[in-house]
């Protein structure tokens, strides 16, 4: 909100009142379980658990959902432990490490055997996981690499905000982004640009300027960029933040529309009312973006390219479980203008989340952005090549490692569903225990 004068003065009460609705769930997590609590304080710990892992998965989901700092990321780092998520979701892993986090009250509250117990289970469990991450590694490096006969190329740019807001030329972004590309004439190419990059040009008049890439550019070359389209019907006219895929000279193969829209970023809520004292959305001049119908896989076949795609266009990473329901897909490409969190820790959290992502799909992730880090993440969360935050660059993949379709990629939080019930049976099983 600081870079719109119009939202400046909403900046105190979004200091007060966002934090306020999210501290709303963890209020909840203490009120429900002084309701529900047990005498037995084992089956006590599991529903604290539960309650705690429901209401994480609810906050990531309702009202567009927010599964930002979930308990869970405190292993981002531990790369072996999160090869469960593969297995079990990022909410499965929430619900265990809430209670393993929670465990050690078991020893401080009732020093019993079964607490005793119970908390050794956790801390066995995250050995075992640790274990099976070494191995899903061990087993993941003897695969043989397999080659594409062309290469991505990941852009990492840059180029500053100003561009929503001053008149910045676009023909200059254009040709740095082409400049940072360095595409060869006889190298097939496809080139992965940031998402909204260009906010002035609509996504079908990309083509008129077609002049700057002409030298540059050949028929070994494809280019997927973020662009903001627009459609009209029955004369209402909706705009979309899109993910746009064109061929050399610059005529759209495929284009997918962004469903998960960021609230206030690209849409105004209770727009009818907020919009006639003059607010609008931050990331365009006109409305707010409408959401896409649906995410469907992207296949290339032009110009001898044969690839499968997953589109994701920044936020949309975030989200665990919702991403595609059809797995039969080569690489998810993130694409993403990590320039709205400025100087803050969000461009690396919101990084984070892409690791998490490949580990659950057991795919390639591949990421571009602006003001932020590209990346490439392979199926077991490994940062393979990167350019920093705060940094100009490319890098590329053209080989690559078949793995199974994971377990969670397959049955998606049925997975968190079952575990559910796996605590309420454990829940109700401590309670019946005398002396427990």
């Amino acid at each position: 909100m600081t870079f719109d004068q119009n939202f400046k003065t909403l900046i105190p009460l979004t200091i007060i009142f966002i934090p306020s609705f999210l501290a709303i769930f963890y209020g909840l997590v203490s009120c429900l379980f002084i309701i529900f609590k047990s005498k037995k304080i084992t089956s006590s710990f599991f529903l604290f658990s539960l309650i705690f892992g429901i209401l994480e998965f609810v906050r990531g989901s309702i009202l567009t959902g927010f599964p930002w700092n979930l308990i869970v990321y405190s292993f981002s780092n531990q790369l072996e432990i999160l090869s469960i998520i593969s297995l079990i979701g990022t909410y499965g892993f929430n619900l265990f490490c809430i209670s393993l986090f929670t465990s050690p009250a078991l020893l401080i509250l009732r020093r019993k055997k079964i607490g005793i117990g119970v908390c050794i289970i956790f801390l066995i469990s995250t050995i075992i996981f640790n274990i099976y991450g070494s191995l899903h590694k061990e087993n993941f490096n003897k695969i043989t690499n397999k080659k594409y006969d062309f290469k991505i190329r990941v852009i990492n740019s840059n180029i500053s905000l100003d561009r929503f807001y001053k008149n910045i030329d676009s023909i200059s972004v254009i040709k740095d982004l082409i400049k940072i590309s360095d595409p060869k004439i006889n190298e097939k190419t496809i080139f992965v640009w940031p998402e909204g990059i260009i906010p002035d040009i609509p996504e079908d008049e990309l083509v008129n300027y077609k002049s700057l890439f002409d030298k540059k550019f050949s028929n070994n070359h494809l280019l997927i960029i973020g662009m903001n389209s627009h459609f009209e019907n029955n004369g209402i006219k909706k705009y979309y933040n899109s993910f746009s895929i064109y061929d050399s000279q610059l005529n759209i193969l495929n284009s997918y529309n962004k469903i998960k829209l960021v609230p206030f970023g690209e849409f105004l809520p209770f727009e009818n009312v907020l919009g006639k004292i003059g607010l609008r959305s931050l990331t365009n001049n006109y409305q707010s973006f409408s959401s896409g119908d649906q995410r469907n896989i992207i296949k290339l076949t032009q110009q001898s390219f044969s690839l499968k795609i997953l589109p994701l266009i920044c936020y949309e990473i975030i989200y665990s479980g919702k991403l595609f329901k059809n797995s039969n897909f080569d690489l998810i490409i993130n694409i993403s203008e990590d320039g709205w969190f400025g100087q803050s820790i969000g461009p690396k959290q919101h990084f984070v989340h892409s690791v998490f992502r490949a580990i659950e799909s057991g795919k390639y992730v591949l990421r571009s952005a602006n003001n932020g880090t590209a990346a490439i993440i392979n199926p077991i969360g490994v940062i393979e090549q990167r350019v920093n935050f705060g940094q100009s660059g490319y890098i590329d993949l053209n080989s690559y490692k078949d793995i199974q379709p994971t377990l969670f990629s397959e049955y998606g939080n049925k997975i968190f569903g079952i575990l559910i019930l796996l605590y309420i049976f454990l829940i109700f099983s401590f309670n019946r225990i005398k002396n427990e």
